[in-house]
């Protein structure tokens, strides 16, 4: 029976891509993912097949890698970060139905809200929510509930899909929500190409980022009532009583 891996193959760059993660590329006959994901992976695996699809095309490009693997292809599809974190392993199991064939196997990955917080210093250590500020498939009046919920909880928050083209306002908004219950000083952080040669990583106050420019390879991160600036770097507290 053919395989169909789904592969979290983290921010992009070879290190941080687990050895599971390369082994299942290694094993399989075509890699399909996103345009984007598959130049960061052909170097490194240049003897296979490619497949891509545009963005926004994930059913299409997930009915591509099912189609192949029941032509008896081991398929890999490709997320970046995690397979299952606003990756492509629900939308394979729901495409797939209740039929056994092909074989998946779900292969976690580093997500963005992980390597992006190593990157600032340790920004996650307590609680946190992870949100999307993408209304392509979530309402923003859902995303913006969530929003204030996350900050009267006083969680740490990591914001993915923070604006695009199409929504060149969305961390602003946001910004403001937070701003309703959260100080203006609050501080949090902003990675830009996570594990990729333009990686870059600054701190920055929460009215600072209102106004801070940023695209969908960045990932911010909000901190919470206890967060600090330490030497540069963004920390919250694993919250030891007696430290």
């Amino acid at each position: 029976m053919s395989k169909l891996y789904v592969v979290g193959i983290g921010p992009g760059n070879y290190e941080n891509m687990t050895i599971r993660a390369v082994q299942a590329l290694k094993d399989c006959d075509l890699i399909v993912g996103y345009t984007v994901y598959v130049d960061l992976v052909k170097e490194y695996f240049p003897e296979k097949e490619f497949l891509t699809t545009a963005m926004t095309k994930e059913v299409e490009r997930c009915s591509l890698a099912l189609e192949e693997a029941h032509k008896g292809k081991n398929v890999a599809m490709i997320c970046s970060g995690d397979s299952g974190v606003y990756g492509m392993s629900a939308l394979i199991y729901e495409l797939r139905g209740e039929t056994s064939e092909p074989q998946v196997e779900v292969i976690p990955g580093l997500t963005a809200a992980c390597s992006g917080a190593a990157l600032l210093g340790a920004p996650l250590t307590h609680d946190f929510a992870v949100i999307s500020l993408s209304d392509r498939l979530t309402k923003w009046e859902t995303i913006v509930d969530r929003l204030r919920h996350a900050a009267q909880a006083d969680l740490s928050i990591a914001i993915y899909n923070p604006c695009s083209k199409g929504r060149p306002d969305h961390l602003k908004k946001a910004c403001d929500i937070l701003l309703e219950y959260l100080p203006k000083d609050r501080i949090c952080g902003i990675c830009r190409n996570i594990g990729r040669r333009e990686e870059s990583a600054q701190i920055l106050t929460l009215e600072e980022l209102k106004q801070a420019e940023v695209d969908m390879f960045c990932t911010v991160f909000i901190g919470n009532a206890m967060c600090k600036s330490i030497n540069g770097k963004m920390v919250t507290p694993r919250g030891y009583r007696h430290v």
